[in-house]
């Protein structure tokens, strides 16, 4: 009867232990998050830092270049005038692809395809 109590002791006590070893895994496991989440977050911060100087330092490369107003009004002349490159090159090639696309579409070349077996 002793031994059987004893048995049922140990394995008590082995469950004890497994249990505890379960409980310390899950708070170094917590830990580990814990601090893995310090880190992002300290990186993301150090991240954002660098990106807000960058961008501090173009922002004032432009006031240096010119007010805003200027270089909206480069922009907008460019742009008026790529549109009108584009236009006028349209206007000019239109013609000559239709006549293409049309020739292309209208001459079709009736043709066996080469892997077609004629059936005896």
């Amino acid at each position: 009867m002793t031994s059987q109590s004893q048995g049922i002791q140990q394995l008590l006590q082995a469950e004890k232990r497994a249990k505890d070893k379960l409980e310390e895994a899950k708070k170094r496991k917590g830990k580990r998050l814990k601090q893995a989440k310090e880190e992002a977050i300290a990186e993301i911060d150090h991240y954002r830092l660098q990106r807000e100087k960058e961008f501090r330092n173009k922002a004032s490369a432009f006031q240096v270049m010119g007010s805003q107003g200027n270089l909206s009004a480069k922009i907008e002349e460019q742009t008026t005038e790529t549109i009108q490159k584009l236009t006028s090159s349209y206007h000019k090639n239109k013609e000559s692809m239709m006549k293409k696309l049309l020739n292309m579409i209208y001459d079709i070349n009736p043709e066996v395809h080469p892997n077609f077996r004629h059936a005896a």
